[in-house]
């Protein structure tokens, strides 16, 4: 990159910076009915300009067929109409969900008739990095301007075209109801420096990054990032079916949480198996999958019972394989499960299939991931089935946010102190 392009870049960068940083402001002083109106006016031009939108897409999977991305990513970066039509229910979801700003979460009284109130705020400028998810432009500019706050989106070069489309149409929205349209924006390069320089904060302008993505893009955001990250670095969630799972909802929950979309997030990875039921139960679910497409990569009793199994690496324990590929193991009870979950595991999400209530509750209060479930689809782990409208992505840290990050998760907070003229001695 030339000095005179650098330059060019950091001026870019920056002004897009204080153009968020002046939005925020006034967001912060906008009514919940003139953000809902804008959320549901940008529904509308989503809906207006489909043929737009979903003409770009295309231009973007024919260019991302010819990069030879992979199947995985060419799913989440694919959109149709059924997609673009959820997209914009998705931002109606948003609109329609309570306001989180302004929220009394506490309030106290001191012996000195201090009353103390802790009131939620939004957090400022949000940027959000992420790859191959035209759909994550809608989400979060719409979770970022019910919240108040103002957001610099930075897609990945594979959708490029469609996030530009998309985020022309929910501008048009938040100006048709009043709201700066700098409240919303997209870095208008693919030069990977501009990731850098949001890293680095723009200025001071950036409160909060959040990346959404590979475990490449993710990484890179944890160690360089000069502002505070809100992420999770991979998803390996695991299924387990205990020796008092029901055969019916093994077979049903284990097939969805694997193959319903094996690029998600929420996908299953890693498939644990009680030896107590290995046979009557791990072999039907095994077939299953197989039978859905999916491979099995198994430990040495998988594969002396599934004739296709493939021997299992230590790797592959650790491994978010996003595609058509489970490893699955046989343990000895919920303790041996649980333990190897945490050696394992992101913290994301687990789920255990039993009709045994204290085997259950063992499993969900001792593992220490963001969500555990059970006898249901790790495939729930998503901010819409939570009723939380649409999501940013998965919190699996444990400071500020866990599980899906809505408008809720957006906000931070502030005391409000009202006194009658009280004086510190």
């Amino acid at each position: 990159m030339t000095a005179t392009l650098a330059d060019s870049l950091v001026g870019e960068m920056a002004a897009l910076g204080l153009a968020a940083s002046r939005a925020a402001r006034a967001l912060r002083e906008v009514s919940a009915e003139a953000k809902n109106a804008a959320l549901r006016q940008a529904a509308a031009a989503i809906r207006l300009h489909k043929d737009e939108i979903l003409a770009a897409n295309r231009d973007d999977v024919a260019e991302a067929k010819r990069e030879g991305l992979s199947a995985a990513l060419l799913d989440r970066l694919q959109l149709d109409e059924g997609r673009l039509e959820a997209m914009a229910k998705a931002v109606e979801e948003v609109a329609a969900l309570p306001d989180p700003v302004g929220r009394e979460l506490a309030r106290w009284t001191r012996p000195n008739r201090l009353e103390i109130r802790r009131v939620a705020t939004p957090i400022g400028v949000i940027g959000i990095v992420y790859e191959s998810r035209p759909n994550v432009t809608a989400d979060a500019a719409a979770l970022c301007i019910k919240s108040g706050n103002a957001v610099i989106l930075r897609g990945g070069s594979e959708s490029a075209r469609s996030s530009a489309a998309i985020l022309n149409a929910l501008r048009e929205g938040l100006i048709a109801a009043g709201l700066p349209a700098a409240a919303a924006q997209i870095v208008p390069t693919t030069n990977r420096a501009a990731v850098g320089l949001m890293l680095a904060g723009l200025d001071g302008a950036i409160d909060l990054i959040i990346p959404r993505g590979g475990k490449g893009l993710v990484g890179r955001v944890q160690s360089e990032a000069r502002v505070p990250v809100l992420a999770h670095l991979e998803g390996i969630c695991h299924v387990y079916i205990h020796a008092a799972a029901d055969l019916a909802k093994a077979r049903a929950v284990t097939l969805n949480a694997k193959m319903r979309r094996t690029g998600v997030c929420g996908a299953a990875e890693t498939l644990l198996i009680d030896r107590a039921v290995l046979t009557s139960h791990g072999l039907p679910v095994l077939d299953d999958l197989a039978a859905a497409g999916c491979e099995i990569r198994g430990d040495d009793a998988v594969c002396a019972l599934f004739a296709q199994a493939k021997q299992a690496t230590e790797e592959d324990w650790r491994t978010e394989y996003l595609d058509a590929i489970i490893s699955a193991r046989a343990v000895c009870g919920v303790e041996e499960a649980i333990a190897h979950i945490e050696r394992y595991g992101s913290h994301h999400t687990e789920s255990i299939i039993t009709e045994d209530k204290v085997a259950a509750e063992r499993f969900l209060s001792a593992l220490d991931s963001a969500i555990v479930m059970w006898n249901a689809s790790t495939q729930f782990a998503d901010g819409g089935e939570f009723g939380m409208g649409a999501e940013i992505g998965i919190g699996t840290g444990k400071l500020h946010a866990r599980g899906p990050v809505g408008v809720e998760q957006l906000t931070t907070f502030k005391y409000v102190v009202i006194g009658t003229g009280q004086i510190r001695g």
